[in-house]
């Protein structure tokens, strides 16, 4: 593991792009890459189908494996989880790596990979055109869904419906177990939830914010959490919630702002990856909170539940309700006493 803190102003995010690009660290780091655009195999996990794409979003190249949704990174938090380091880690390995001697102040002369002869890269990849055939709700459905709590209502108010086929730019799939559209204002998401290849397919950006539509105007209390069935099990408990496209994504200064704005308090809710030395929900969750002053909710890792969904799956509903009330509460005394003590 890189063990790294930041001691020098030569070496930051800006001054690293200005000597190599995005594209060209990609190349030079994830060895299954071949080019923009073009799906390829994971490097960090165990994978025999193509699921990983590398498109430009907006003005940054993103790593985005349809295979495993919380593998979504930019080059610089990709090489971090990589080598198992922080980002300044990162910039220093890819300095070091690249032989610019921003770090060291010695450069040395290295083969930095180019980006293919006469291929530019594009300015945004076209959205993929997402179709499906919907079909009834049947005793299956209902079966998968009571495990987390979740009834047809609350699925129908979050825009779920079960599917039969569905095409990507006009290539059809079948649905040989359960699968669901999930449809938000800027594109689908196909979630086959017993598959093991293929769980996810999806056209939708980045920027895209998932629950958004159905929360109230104003509330107590909102849950920052990690995807669409977990905001659907703490709209069960309750609890309005969103979540970002991934884990490893950091919510803009607007999002929190305009929460912040409307509730009386921000709360975080991520996967507790207990049973991964880099617990990559965790570690997010308390860079979320450390940003924005925000408190964060750990499912007790003794309960042997990664996420909210789960809690629900394996301990039922009440007992999910009694671990967010019961840290809501210590929060709450915590916070008294913090205060009392300043007075």
């Amino acid at each position: 593991m890189i063990q790294a803190r930041k001691s020098d102003d030569h070496l930051d995010r800006d001054v690293l792009l200005s000597k190599v690009s995005e594209y060209q660290i990609f190349k030079y780091f994830c060895r299954n890459f071949k080019e923009i655009g073009v799906k390829f195999c994971s490097d960090l996990r165990e994978d025999k189908s193509p699921t990983v794409d590398i498109s430009l979003i907006g003005r940054k190249l993103l790593y985005k494996d349809f295979g495993y949704p919380d593998h979504t990174f930019d080059c610089f938090s990709y090489v971090a989880y990589k080598y198992n380091t922080n980002f300044y880690g990162a910039l220093i390995h890819i300095d070091s790596c690249f032989g610019l001697g921003l770090h060291t102040g010695v450069r040395v002369n290295r083969l930095i990979p180019q980006r293919q002869e006469g291929r530019a890269i594009p300015k945004e990849k076209r959205r993929s055109e997402i179709q499906v055939r919907v079909r009834e709700w049947d005793a299956r459905d209902a079966a998968y869904w009571k495990q987390f709590g979740i009834s047809k209502k609350i699925l129908l108010i979050f825009d779920v419906q079960p599917i039969t086929h569905y095409w990507i730019n006009e290539q059809r799939f079948s649905c040989n177990s359960i699968s669901y559209r999930y449809r938000f204002d800027c594109g689908y998401k196909i979630y086959r939830p017993l598959e093991r290849d293929f769980k996810w397919s999806s056209n939708v950006g980045m920027e895209c914010l998932q629950g958004y539509r159905q929360l109230p105007e104003r509330g107590e209390t909102l849950v920052l959490t990690s995807s669409l069935k977990d905001i659907m099990c703490l709209a069960v408990l309750d609890y309005p919630s969103i979540a970002l496209q991934s884990e490893m994504l950091m919510p803009g200064q607007s999002t929190i702002e305009e929460a912040q704005a409307r509730f009386k308090e921000v709360i975080v809710l991520y996967d507790n990856d207990f049973d991964n030395p880099r617990n990559p929900g965790q570690t997010m969750a308390v860079k979320i909170c450390e940003k924005y002053g925000l408190d964060n909710i750990v499912i007790p890792s003794y309960y042997r539940s990664k996420d909210i969904s789960d809690l629900i799956k394996d301990h039922g509903l009440q007992e999910a309700k009694h671990v967010i009330e019961r840290q809501e509460n210590r929060r709450t005394y915590i916070k008294k006493e913090s205060t009392e003590r300043q007075e």
